[in-house]
């Protein structure tokens, strides 16, 4: 099969994979290796590896998955594990409480929006975003009381900042993911830089559209005395005991940024010797995160939880498990569609996806996420399928590939909504009901996601 009925096909199997997901609750894993099984044979993929007469060595359909599979996790699967494990690390000890605090202290009490944003966006970098506003919420409430400005305004503030990040800057799991399908995983310091550009305009869109919803939009939280959600507060800095110092907050997220920086920066001076080997070395993210890690066991033994390390281990492996085989699936998915026809038949007619160009991501992430509800499930998928279509999409160097991860977490937060945990972690977390939830949450990540997506094409015009 080739040429129009293949790219039908294509889009058919997608959205079977879609009503799979969503509408009879299929897991991802098992409907993308599905889908990608069946567009192969119909693709008229070999179902054995077969040498033609010119002695050109076709692979079959067990080879195509097999690479497709195997490959995501050579190239990503330690650096999704190590992350994540910072994140929870930071999680469990209360250094993400400090960051917070560290964030308030900069921003101050008197733009309480601004500051639980800002709060959030740092936070949700190495936590995911569900867990982040957990986390948070207590804050949130505490500063409701003593500010007494709108509850609604800074759950939707919250929320928003810690999409944000989620959806855009490494380690969180989705952009690493991203990256590395789309050959830019040994960049990652460029997907952080970019990660940090493109928060901007989401950042000042959702800052506003909470300002205005918390005007409209009453919660009942926003009832209570200063002295009960002080109490909360000090109650929740209690459980963790003494929070860690700065310095230990900051080291396992900091200091892979550097040694990832010092390997970029070394690529590009032309160093030689010892130095760049070294500067190589501890610049590849798996080592980075490797030593990032170091500094969270290190934090870990200050806190005096080493006893914790195990089972924090062992719940950080079970909740990456899905995220690193859903990844995996979708790297299936792209390596069964370079392996048809399609993808030089598109060549053939670049001229009608060219014109799409950076907009393309965007919209294969945002129909995937509205339909399936997780992010890193759309973001995984929407890199698979499009790995094998950059050079028709104009997007094959390494910063337009990053623009591409970007766009593609535009995408992954348009739009938040039931069949979404996190709609539900901040609809009910915020004492909103579900028609609250569609006004505030779904309604802010549709202008975020917007927002995030006129960002990244003004960016893309010059970069």
């Amino acid at each position: 099969m080739s040429g129009i009925a293949l790219i039908i096909v294509f889009i058919l199997a997608i959205i079977v994979m879609i009503v799979a997901i969503s509408k009879f609750k299929v897991h991802p894993f098992l409907a993308i290796m599905a889908v990608s099984l069946i567009l192969a044979i119909i693709a008229g993929i070999p179902f054995v590896d077969t040498v033609t007469a010119d002695g050109k060595k076709i692979s079959g359909i067990p080879t195509v998955i097999g690479a497709g599979f195997s490959g995501t996790f050579s190239s990503i699967g330690i650096v999704i594990i190590l992350g994540a494990l910072i994140g929870s690390v930071l999680e469990k000890t209360g250094a993400a409480l400090k960051l917070a605090d560290m964030v308030i202290k900069v921003v101050g009490k008197k733009r309480p929006e601004l500051a639980i944003e800002l709060m959030g966006w740092v936070v949700s970098i190495p936590v995911f975003c569900d867990s982040g506003f957990v986390i948070l919420n207590p804050i949130r409430k505490a500063l409701v009381k003593r500010t007494a400005v709108s509850s609604v305004a800074m759950t939707v503030a919250l929320s928003a900042g810690l999409y944000i990040s989620h959806v855009f800057i490494p380690p969180t799991p989705g952009p690493i993911a991203a990256a590395s399908t789309l050959g830019v995983g040994d960049n990652l310091l460029l997907v952080m830089g970019l990660g940090v550009v493109c928060s901007i305009f989401p950042l000042i869109a959702g800052l506003i559209y909470a300002k205005s919803i918390g005007k409209k939009v009453k919660s009942a939280d926003e009832i209570g005395d200063n002295a009960e959600a002080a109490k909360t507060y000090e109650e929740l800095v209690a459980e963790y005991g003494k929070l860690p110092n700065g310095f230990n907050a900051l080291a396992p997220i900091l200091v892979p940024i550097i040694l990832m920086a010092l390997g970029s920066i070394s690529s590009m001076a032309g160093w030689t010797g010892a130095l760049d080997i070294a500067c190589q070395f501890l610049g590849k993210p798996i080592i980075a995160l490797a030593v990032g890690t170091i500094f969270a066991v290190i934090q870990l033994a200050t806190a005096h939880k080493m006893s914790d390390f195990y089972n924090i281990t062992n719940e950080t492996l079970k909740t990456v498990g899905p995220i690193l085989f859903v990844t995996a699936a979708g790297g299936v998915l792209g390596k069964v569609i370079s392996s048809t026809s399609m993808v030089s038949y598109i060549t053939q007619h670049a001229e009608v996806l060219s014109a799409v160009g950076i907009f393309f991501p965007f919209i294969l992430a945002a129909i995937l996420k509205s339909a399936q509800g997780s992010s890193t499930v759309a973001i995984t998928t929407t890199a698979g399928i499009l790995a094998p279509l950059l050079p028709v999409l104009g997007l094959a160097t390494p910063v337009k590939s990053v623009l591409c991860v970007m766009a593609i977490g535009a995408g992954a937060m348009t739009v938040s909504h039931a069949n979404d945990s996190y709609f539900w972690v901040v609809t009910n977390f915020g004492d909103m009901t579900p028609e609250q939830g569609y006004k505030t949450q779904t309604v802010c990540t549709l202008i975020m996601g917007i927002a995030s997506m006129v960002e990244i094409f003004i960016l893309s015009l010059f970069l």
